[in-house]
């Protein structure tokens, strides 16, 4: 799906997706660590880390590693230029949207 969607995707939609794929991998996560089937620093583990707080800087960082990696399994750049030629990262984009995905303000 990454293959197909990155390469003329809008960045502030694929971030969001890619934060959604992540958001999935937590909750099989979940599930597998119930039944005592997660493995020490497996990327779910990593995931479920990153879920349950701390130094929100190393919770970004894992996320931007795992996010990066599907990036790249997928053949896809996650880098970016903007036209006013400031680089940017769509992984970055993604663990923001990871880290705030049941921030609702208007609740």
């Amino acid at each position: 799906m990454l293959r197909r969607l990155v390469p003329h995707g809008r960045t502030h939609r694929l971030s969001v997706m890619v934060a959604g794929f992540l958001q999935y991998g937590a909750g099989v996560a979940a599930e597998k660590r119930k039944a005592r089937d997660l493995p020490e620093g497996s990327p779910g583990a990593l995931l479920l880390e990153a879920q349950e707080g701390g130094d929100p800087e190393a919770r970004i960082a894992t996320i931007c590693s795992l996010a990066e990696q599907m990036f790249r399994d997928a053949g896809v750049r996650f880098r970016r230029v903007n036209r006013r030629g400031d680089a940017y990262s769509i992984t970055e984009d993604a663990a923001s949207e990871f880290m705030r995905w049941e921030d609702m303000p208007w609740e």
